[in-house]
């Protein structure tokens, strides 16, 4: 008989991954599923104070629409004026970091935990994501655990970021690769 390579039997979630208790976890949840979710669009200020009432660090003006899916938000932190778009997930297994001016555009995937896939009982590790100020990470794109977006990057619409990027270039494809500067306009 061959050695498994995967046996779910054996997994288990590490002590204070969550960060807060299973209580907490689920009406989080439930909050994010009815007064977040179905809150209409203009209600920025009121989703802002649900986030802080469970523990994210929300900057001023930010502005995130109600079809957003974020984990744990007690591992969020949103710097002042920086927008999250439709259907963005953040899933803030690790400590996810948006700084001021910044955009995750609709659909994009900030991706902070996955699997082991050489352990056998499939153990699960959270990296922080840092998406730096004035970074735009445009629409279907996904950030891999442990990045760092650099100040001003652009990362393109469905790019996958597997490195770290350098502040003020842009970056499209996947993986996602550096293609030029970001100038500006003004």
């Amino acid at each position: 008989m061959s050695q498994r390579v995967q046996d779910l039997s054996k997994f288990r979630l590490p002590p204070e991954f969550r960060g807060r208790s299973a209580v907490i976890v689920q009406l989080w949840w439930i909050v994010q599923a009815t007064i977040f979710g179905m809150s209409p669009q203009f209600l920025y200020g009121w989703r802002n104070w649900l986030l802080r009432c469970f523990g994210a660090k929300i900057g001023k003006d930010v502005l995130i629409r109600p079809t957003v899916r974020i984990t744990y938000p007690w591992k969020l932190r949103v710097g002042d004026r920086s927008w999250v778009g439709d259907y963005a997930g953040l899933y803030t297994l690790g400590e996810i970091t948006i700084g001021a001016d910044a955009v995750v555009s609709q659909h994009a995937y900030l991706c902070t935990g996955s699997h082991d896939m050489g352990a056998v009982g499939f153990d699960i590790y959270a990296m922080p994501i840092v998406i730096n100020d004035e970074a735009w990470v445009a629409a279907g794109a996904f950030i891999q655990p442990g990045l760092t977006i650099g100040r001003g990057s652009v990362i393109g619409a469905r790019s996958i970021v597997t490195r770290d990027t350098k502040p003020f270039k842009v970056y499209l494809g996947s993986p996602a690769v550096e293609v030029g500067d970001r100038r500006k306009n003004n």
